[in-house]
């Protein structure tokens, strides 16, 4: 047996009872999402819960999750200069002009990933995230992929690192390269639509305990597929293990429906109850005597409107009218769903035209708050992580440039705190405003170096500055400038005072025309 293929066989055992509890969280909510095959392709109908609460539950929190992890035209993370690194390296004059230069690397960011199907596939795993508890996305050239937790397993150290993760997928042999074997084996493993020209194909991913990289390879009938072996830092990773809640010791975390999978049980069996009830409820019988001239067959073909031989005493309706004995259940069934909408954030949807960093501050506030340290969770196995192995993939690509190692590291602002370089504009804006007013305008220009506020402010808000604010040495020529200007206009005025007076008349004042020369001279632009 293949390495690969021998670790997943361990380490499945191990999943079972977390797939289990996927899978019936599933069923509940959104069937398609968890399924009990490793290898499904949807050959079987899927069974639908009786209520779709907890459809809604499940989408609506993933919309909040998404908005407050990747929002959409709006900064969720800076880059920013180690503070224990800022004496060594730089002089600390040049750090507002390291924050313009980082300001236009995080737009190129926000570009590359606004351009990619990224939000898409995260949104997929954000759902499997509340309902199975855990997701796995890999950050490949063409992209990301998500598996869902039927398609992996993963080994954690005592400390809930990942050291180990092996998935398995079927994939056509033709698209491997590969020929089917012949004789035509059976299906693999009895999966459902699998056929002889599927193979199984294991990716085992592991920590190498020497250099402490992430290594992985891909292994296809036992053998390892040509060129399928690479490598990677620790700190960029392209396989990202993802969990809701995390329980210490446990390889695999715990999502949101299944703190609520009684409610969610309760709430299917009474809505069952209620469907089946109300259709015996309103079904209607006619009934005619035994005795009647009125023939039933005839009644039961007769059109709306038709003409027909009998009497009206001969048929009778009996209808059940049950429909007041239900109310126990419904009102139970109301209670329960609130419950639900309430815990999964449904109650209070903020209506907004645009989205704004407010907005996505308010919606990170409330997931804290309501969540627990979800988001900081998030923040650290993902965002992080995806960040890192983003600015990777732009630095091999010579999209942005290489910044200098162990000088920049991201950072990925919680909720809680503020969000991006938005916040630091506020601050600032904040500052200036509270000193201007405390302390008075004059000491405002006196301790503020106007310059040095400008260019913070241009980089909180992410303007490129190119061409839009003078250098230092523009700045100083202009002021060469203005002073020559004031020493021209003070001899101006000088003369204009000694105009009309004895002293200006050359028969009187010999020496008059060689002081107007060297007026002149003063005067006079300089020479190129």
């Amino acid at each position: 047996m293949s390495r690969a293929r021998e670790r997943y066989t361990q380490l499945q055992t191990n999943r079972t009872q977390f797939l289990d509890m996927a899978v019936e969280c599933s069923e509940l909510t959104l069937p398609y999402l968890v399924t009990e095959d490793d290898n499904y392709k949807g050959k079987r109908s899927l069974q639908q819960p009786y209520q779709s609460v907890g459809a809604k539950a499940v989408v609506t929190l993933a919309a909040k999750l998404m908005l407050a992890i990747l929002p959409p035209q709006t900064a969720f993370f800076k880059l920013q200069v180690r503070d224990d690194k800022l004496g060594e390296q730089f002089d600390a004059t040049v750090r507002s002009e390291l924050d313009l230069s980082f300001s236009k690397i995080e737009r190129l960011i926000m570009d590359y990933i606004a351009a990619s199907s990224d939000r898409v596939v995260v949104h997929q795993a954000l759902k499997h995230l509340i309902v199975s508890g855990n997701a796995l996305i890999f950050m490949g050239k063409d992209g990301l992929k998500h598996y869902p937790l039927q398609r992996y397993v993963v080994n954690r150290d005592g400390n809930g690192n990942v050291i180990e993760v092996v998935t398995k997928e079927l994939v056509n042999r033709k698209v491997l390269g590969i020929e089917s074997p012949k004789p035509p084996e059976q299906p693999v493993n009895g999966d459902y639509g699998s056929t002889e020209d599927d193979a199984e194909v294991y990716t085992y991913v592991r920590v190498d305990e020497g250099s402490g990289r992430w290594i992985w390879h891909q292994e296809v009938d036992d053998n390892v597929l040509p060129n399928s072996r690479s490598t990677a830092p620790k700190n960029a990773s392209p396989w990202l293990v993802l969990r809701f809640n995390t329980v210490d010791g446990e390889d695999y975390g715990r999502g949101r429906v299944e703190e609520f999978i009684g409610d969610l049980r309760s709430l299917d069996g009474l809505s069952q109850a209620l469907v089946e009830g109300a259709s015996v409820s309103s079904k209607v019988v006619f009934l005619v005597s035994p005795s009647a001239t009125t023939k039933p067959g005839t009644l039961a073909k007769a059109a709306n409107g038709a003409i027909i031989q009998g009497r009206p005493e001969d048929v009778g309706v009996v209808q059940v009218g049950k429909t007041a004995d239900f109310s126990t259940a419904a009102n139970l069934a109301a209670q329960i769903e609130r419950r639900i909408l309430e815990a999964f954030l449904v109650m209070n949807i903020r209506n907004a035209e645009r989205v704004t960093a407010e907005e996505v501050r308010l919606t990170q506030l409330e997931l804290e708050k309501s969540l627990g340290g979800l988001f900081s969770l998030l923040t650290v196995e993902f965002l992080v992580p995806y960040l890192n192995r983003t600015l990777l993939i732009l630095q091999r690509s010579n999209q942005i440039p290489k910044l200098p190692k162990d000088i920049v590291r991201p950072k990925i602002v919680a909720g809680i705190n503020s969000l991006g370089r938005g916040q630091d504009n506020e601050a600032l804006t904040r500052f200036i405003q509270t000193v201007a007013q405390v302390l008075g305008p004059e000491a405002l220009m006196k301790f503020i170096d106007p310059s040095e506020a400008i260019k913070r402010l241009a980089a909180a808000q992410g303007i490129d500055v190119l061409n839009l604010i003078r250098t230092a040495e523009q700045l100083e020529q202009m002021n060469q400038e203005a002073q020559q200007k004031q020493v021209q206009q003070s001899l101006v005025d000088q003369a204009g005072q000694l105009a009309g007076t004895p002293v200006m008349d050359p028969s009187k004042n010999p020496q008059l025309a060689e002081q107007a020369g060297a007026v002149l001279e003063q005067l006079a632009p300089p020479q190129e």
